[in-house]
């Protein structure tokens, strides 16, 4: 496949490139950082000796420059077949409550911007007849709960605005799978208790591969946070006050 991803030099988005440069697919890697991403394209190409992999600039923080990032990572790749979207931002709800500033950062860069970037590939991957959308939401956007409201507010309104996207242009092609990572150690939740089931980057990588190939709307990564997540979305609101989690 011919895949343009948007925040594969970090965390799980580096450890999907990884397998996707391992089995062959031609790669365009998007970020901010030049220096960066060569490292990452460089270390793809050892894996992945036979896989095309090129970079471009691409900030999140920076929507007017979305639709010429995608026009060069199509160009440079000669095609695209999709688009995966790793890039976003996390911060404990106590510091998004004690910092207006960095709250409004965290929505704009995880929704708005994140939609933006979509709409982008979704209008580029359309007019090609089609094509598959990944997007890393997080299981903390199924249910209100008191540790995630902010953050959780955020990818609330993501998984809604991908489930729409899959109602509204599947019939014309678009395959769109909205990830739902739990917990997963990575360096964005770097010095974080983990809870129960917490998850490896590259374990989720693989479950997001299958769920890319087989245009899975929905995957839960790891797969037990699907029940884990059943059952908080089954607990009466009088439980969900009292409780921590």
């Amino acid at each position: 496949m011919r895949l343009v991803l948007l925040g594969a030099t970090k965390g799980m988005g580096r450890a999907l490139a990884r397998q996707l440069a391992a089995r062959g697919d031609a790669l365009c890697l998007l970020g901010r950082d030049a220096d960066e991403l060569e490292r990452s394209a460089a270390d793809l190409r050892t894996r992945g000796p036979a896989a095309q992999i090129v970079t471009g600039a691409c900030d999140l923080a920076e929507p007017a420059r979305f639709e010429a990032a995608l026009a060069d990572g199509e160009a440079q790749l000669g095609g695209l077949d999709g688009v995966v979207v790793s890039a976003a931002m996390f911060a404990t709800q106590d510091a998004l409550e004690a910092d207006a500033a960095l709250l409004e950062r965290l929505l704009t860069l995880d929704f708005t911007n994140t939609v933006l970037f979509c709409e982008a590939a979704r209008k580029r991957l359309l007019a090609r007849g089609g094509g598959t959308l990944v997007v890393f939401s997080s299981v903390a956007g199924d249910r209100g709960r008191k540790p995630v409201g902010l953050y959780g507010a955020a990818k609330a309104g993501l998984s809604c605005y991908l489930e729409a996207l899959d109602h509204r242009y599947h019939a014309a092609g678009l395959r769109t799978v909205c990830v739902k990572p739990g917990f997963v150690r990575t360096g964005m939740t770097a010095g974080l208790r983990p809870p129960p089931f917490a998850g490896e980057p590259e374990a989720v990588a693989r479950t997001v591969v299958r769920a890319l190939d087989r245009g899975r709307p929905v995957v839960y990564a790891p797969g037990i946070w699907r029940l884990v997540m059943m059952v908080i979305r089954a607990l009466p609101r009088f439980v969900m006050r009292r409780v921590g989690f």
